[in-house]
């Protein structure tokens, strides 16, 4: 189980099913090389798979969580983080939609947290958030094999199809 605060409330969550884990570590692997290593892109970032962090008495683990160097230039000797992360990943699953659509999100606006994905692989679309005056404002949808600049790493094109590449599409009713 994957345990969070958020308002004081405990949210437990099931371990992620395989489409998820699979989205996730896709995005991971293509993310990692080009932003956190500076191979085939500008570098500069800390990015961590399901980082435990606490923003005062709220506790979150998003799937994917992002810092620039400039704010995180190192790890804490901790088992989580306390500084907000600049970009956040949910990869969304029947049981953690609406809490990471509605809770988690309003608590990362409230943290100034600037980036938010929305990673869907039953639907396979991926939605992005910039955070503009405390809110989010959705940037743009992306869906199955499209080939995408999304921010705040558009240095790269991603090709989505990678994310969902190891799943069997859904059957259809």
């Amino acid at each position: 189980m994957v345990a969070e605060v958020i308002d004081g409330e405990l949210h437990l969550h099931p371990r992620p099913a395989l489409p998820h884990a699979a989205a996730a570590t896709a995005l991971a692997e293509e993310l990692g090389p080009p932003f956190k290593r500076g191979r085939g892109g500008p570098g500069g970032w800390i990015l961590l798979y399901e980082p435990e962090i606490h923003l005062g008495e709220d506790i979150v683990v998003p799937d994917l969580g992002g810092w620039r160097r400039q704010r995180l230039p190192a790890l804490p000797p901790a088992p989580y983080i306390t500084v907000p992360p600049d970009w956040v990943c949910e990869v969304l699953s029947e049981r953690t939609a609406r809490v990471d659509r509605g809770d988690k999100l309003a608590l990362y606006a409230r943290e100034s947290v600037q980036h938010a994905w929305l990673v869907d692989p039953k639907q396979r679309t991926v939605e992005i958030f910039r955070l503009e005056q405390r809110r989010w404002t959705l940037v743009a949808v992306y869906k199955d094999d499209a080939r995408v600049r999304a921010e705040p790493f558009d240095a790269i094109e991603l090709d989505l199809r990678v994310l969902w590449a190891d799943v069997a599409p859904a059957a259809q009713p």
